[in-house]
């Protein structure tokens, strides 16, 4: 009956502190079932909170000191910032700052500006590293420790590209090939037999520097990171990281539309892109239109089981999905009321982000 307190349910919590110490428990608790889970101990969930009962208010109010009382919930967000974050390897072509040689072992960097950039501003949560080309050609061994090193304080590590790489993986096949393709833009006519020629060795290109980055994922890599692929740039890196560890969480996501499977059905080079691709755990696109041409590419030109999850392929399930992206708003707000006048907006949110040391700025 209500007002009888011998119906009060007594793992409910009847006062502020014993609430309080409750919520304490229960993280520890969990804490203890994470620590054994990765160690490869199975706890049933009876065992885990079979003592819930057991938090009785006497044994609360013993173990509950008064700075404890006066941090409250506030007191525990801090405990819970103070854990480790996971960490997450952001893989894009382009580094998130751009190097400007000032002498044989001297870089000065300075925050790029664009989308890719400012959509991944909001991962306050991750520990995040970001690998990714510089922008320049480094040839010399002096150059590149003092680059790696400043790009380091940055938590952005270098991949190496030479001149010819560069120009037939990025301006030639994916600007060329890709981009054009996957815009629903046909090729200009007075490049359409310059490309065709140049064809195989610009996709050679384009694995070869997919491969490069592989290989610096893996030097950074360490057991429970979490590898995020970005755009048309790296569509063979899942497989590239697959191939050599099987265990790698990947996920690759593309910032540009995805076309109808009879469009991109005009690439030579379609099935091993998608097959690439598919490699990854988790595939992801702006929009949901985006999602089903890939799907559907999968399903007319390799043959795959297409499902609301994803793409089936031989007992693996790659997952499929949209992921609408946004930008971190309080960043541009902040910036809003600054000096006004040619490029003063630009000026001041560097300046911001680079005091306060975000790297994705």
């Amino acid at each position: 009956m209500p007002g009888n307190k011998c119906n009060v349910d007594p793992a409910t919590p009847k006062s502020r502190t014993e609430r309080l110490m409750k919520e304490r428990n229960l993280r520890k608790l969990n804490k203890v079932f994470n620590l054994n889970e990765k160690a490869g101990d199975s706890l049933r969930d009876g065992e885990l909170f079979s003592n819930d009962s057991a938090f009785t208010e006497t044994e609360n109010c013993a173990s509950l000191n008064e700075e404890e009382l006066s941090e409250g919930i506030d007191g525990y967000d801090r405990q819970d910032q103070r854990l480790p974050k996971q960490r997450l390897l952001v893989v894009a072509n382009r580094l998130p700052v751009s190097a400007v040689r000032q002498g044989k072992d001297s870089w000065q960097l300075e925050i790029s500006v664009g989308g890719l950039v400012s959509a991944l501003l909001g991962l306050k949560e991750f520990d995040a590293r970001w690998i990714g080309w510089a922008g320049v050609n480094v040839p010399d061994e002096t150059g590149q420790e003092a680059l790696t090193k400043a790009l380091a304080e940055k938590k952005c590590i270098p991949v190496f590209l030479d001149e010819d790489t560069v120009h037939q993986y990025y301006n030639g096949y994916c600007n060329n090939i890709i981009w054009p393709l996957f815009h629903y833009l046909g090729l200009p006519q007075e490049d359409r037999l310059s490309t065709t020629r140049s064809f195989q060795s610009q996709f050679d290109a384009y694995k070869k520097a997919n491969q490069m980055f592989a290989n610096v994922v893996h030097e950074n890599y360490e057991e429970g990171d979490v590898v995020w692929c970005h755009d048309y740039h790296l569509m063979f890196l899942p497989r590239c990281l697959k191939e050599k560890n099987s265990n790698i969480k990947v996920g690759w996501f593309l910032h540009t539309p995805f076309p109808s499977s009879e469009i991109h059905r005009m690439l030579p080079s379609r099935r091993d892109l998608l097959e690439s691709v598919l490699a990854a755990d988790l595939v992801g696109f702006h929009t949901y239109d985006y999602a089903r041409h890939f799907v559907s590419a999968c399903t007319r030109i390799l043959g795959l089981e297409g499902t609301p999850e994803g793409v089936e392929n031989q007992g693996k399930l790659t997952r499929v999905a949209a992921f609408p992206i946004g930008i971190d708003s309080d960043r541009f707000h902040s910036s809003s009321g600054a000096p006004s006048g040619p490029g003063s907006h630009k000026r001041t949110e560097r300046k911001i982000c680079w005091e306060k040391g975000n790297v994705r700025c």
